[in-house]
């Protein structure tokens, strides 16, 4: 039997007397576009939190490629592969856009050079070249989602994880946002994407899990997802 891709097994985590994620197991598959959803306060954030590192995983494991993640550091998670937006962005303000790319691209490199030759093709890649001498805090939103992607993708991840890049965006930038998400796939890379907007949702994910209090609803094709009782009463509601 091969090893997964990347593998969450029985994966909790509580804060004092508060269980955010309960006993959670799913796995990923390499190439894909795999979904995360459910309700506000459901544990989605809380789950990239404990795949990065950033909270200690209460019990349960995480495996990428075959290695543990539990009890690693951020930056050793990211050097493995792991790389991640936020839904809070915060760019480094005062910093240009070139700046803060190559800010990132340094988890590969310590040659200023090189930094800069790969912050500007994944400033291409993003569709933010023309902005690149800008400061960060210039952008206007939609530039800066792309900014939180780019910053992602110059650690030069294996498996990406977005959390809600699409949120407080236009129609016109959300179908340009899902345009980029399905090109960083083609470019050989995994994805594992938390979205409210379920039209992007739909149209991205090969596979979705739907989750509330940290635990497992659902999970299978978005159709699938989409049309189970559980997901319809616990999230999307009935209209």
């Amino acid at each position: 039997m091969s090893t997964p891709f990347f593998e969450s097994h029985e994966l909790t985590k509580d804060f004092g007397g508060l269980r955010a994620v309960n006993g959670l197991s799913f796995h990923v598959n390499e190439g894909e576009i795999f979904g995360l959803i459910g309700p506000n306060g459901s544990g989605k954030t809380t789950v990239f939190n404990l795949i990065g590192g950033y909270y200690p995983i209460t019990s349960g494991s995480l495996r990428f490629q075959g290695t543990t993640l539990n009890s690693l550091p951020t930056w050793k998670i990211c050097k493995l592969g792991i790389g991640r937006t936020f839904q809070v962005m915060k760019p480094l303000r005062r910093m240009t856009v070139l700046e803060n790319v190559m800010t990132a691209a340094f988890n590969r490199t310590d040659v200023i050079a090189e930094s800069r030759k790969k912050a500007l093709e994944v400033l291409e890649f993003c569709g933010l070249a023309h902005r690149k001498d800008m400061t960060a805090k210039g952008l206007p939103i939609g530039y800066r989602k792309r900014l939180e992607i780019a910053r992602a993708l110059a650690t030069e991840p294996k498996l990406l994880l977005l959390d809600e890049t699409m949120a407080g965006l236009t129609p016109q930038e959300q179908a340009e946002g899902v345009t980029l998400i399905r090109k960083i796939r083609d470019s050989g890379i995994t994805i594992i994407i938390v979205e409210h907007i379920m039209r992007v949702i739909m149209s991205l994910c090969d596979r979705i899990l739907c989750i509330n209090y940290g635990q497992r609803i659902a999970e299978g094709s978005p159709q699938e997802v989409a049309n189970h009782p559980a997901v319809i009463e616990a999230y999307l509601g009935k209209e």
